[in-house]
C-alpha cells in the first residue's frame, strides 16, 4: 500500500519501514532506491499545465507569453502562479488562482492521461524486482492521487506532494524526505527528472540524477546523466550508473 510523506515529527520512525540493506540489488550495485518525478517524467502532462494556465488567464483577460513557459515549468504551483500574476498584473488572489489551475488540470487528466514512452515498462520492472520506489512531485496531493489511478499506486512505496512539504522543488526537502521514508541514503538513490528545477532539487539532496528533458534542454554534469527517453532506462542501466559512481 502506498504511503504519503511522513510528517516531520515522525520522519525518524519511517526509517524503519524500509530497510535499505534488504533491497534486492544487482551484485556490486550501490543502488538503494529510485525516486521519480511525475509531470513530464512519467506522464506527458507538462503541456497540460501550460494549456490550463493559458486558458485560465485568458478567462481573466490576459494573454501569456510563450517565453514564460520555461519559467513556470517544473516548479511548485505557488511559484508559477505567483510569477504569472506578477507578469500579467491579473487581479486574482494566489489561493484562488491555484484552485482554478488545479480544477482545470484535473479536468484535463480526467479526459486523457498519456504516459511517457517507457514509463509503464520501467515501473513494472522496478515493482517486479522490489526496488524501493517513490513518486516525488511538486504537484498537489489531489492531483497526485488522480494520476496514481493511471500509474498504479502499488508501484510506489511512498509518494511526496508539493503541498505536503515546507519547501518543495528546487529545494532538496522532497527528495530527502523520500529517501528517508524508504530508509535509503540519498547518495545511493537514483532520481529521474525532466526539468532543471527538479534536477536542482535532486542534486541538492545528494542524489544521482537521470534527466529526461521534456520542455527545456538539460546538460550532463557530475552525478547527472541525460537521456532522450525513459525507453533508455531500465534496472540494469540504473545499477550500472550507481556502480560506476561508486
Amino acid at each position: 500500500m502506498t504511503s504519503t510523506v511522513p510528517a516531520l515529527g515522525t520522519l525518524p520512525q519511517a526509517l524503519g519501514s524500509a530497510r535499505a540493506g534488504d533491497t534486492p540489488t544487482a551484485e556490486g550495485s550501490a543502488l538503494q532506491a529510485v525516486l521519480l518525478d511525475m509531470d513530464g517524467t512519467l506522464v506527458d502532462t507538462e503541456g497540460f499545465w501550460w494549456d490550463v494556465e493559458v486558458e485560465v488567464f485568458a478567462s481573466l483577460g490576459h494573454t501569456l507569453d510563450e517565453s514564460w513557459r520555461h519559467v513556470v515549468v517544473g516548479g511548485p504551483m505557488t511559484r508559477s502562479a505567483g510569477f504569472l500574476i506578477e507578469a500579467t498584473g491579473a487581479d486574482i488572489p494566489l489561493e484562488e488562482l491555484t484552485v482554478l489551475l488545479n480544477d482545470g488540470f484535473e479536468d484535463r487528466i480526467g479526459r486523457a492521461l498519456p504516459l511517457m514512452p517507457g514509463a509503464d515498462r520501467l515501473l513494472a520492472e522496478l515493482y517486479e524486482y522490489e526496488i524501493p520506489t517513490a513518486l516525488v512531485s511538486a504537484s498537489h496531493r489531489r492531483i497526485i492521487d488522480r494520476v496514481l489511478k493511471s500509474l498504479g499506486a502499488h508501484h510506489f512505496g511512498l509518494t511526496v506532494a508539493g503541498d505536503e512539504v515546507p519547501r518543495t522543488k528546487p529545494h532538496p526537502d522532497p527528495y530527502l524526505f523520500a529517501a528517508a521514508g524508504l530508509g535509503a541514503d540519498p547518495a545511493r538513490c537514483a532520481v529521474i527528472e525532466d526539468t532543471a528545477t527538479g534536477v536542482a532539487a535532486a542534486e541538492a539532496a545528494g542524489c544521482h540524477v537521470v534527466a529526461v528533458p521534456s520542455v527545456a534542454p538539460i546538460t550532463p554534469a557530475l552525478r547527472r546523466t541525460v537521456v532522450t527517453s525513459l525507453e533508455e532506462v531500465d534496472l540494469t542501466f540504473l545499477h550500472g550508473l550507481m556502480t560506476e559512481m561508486r
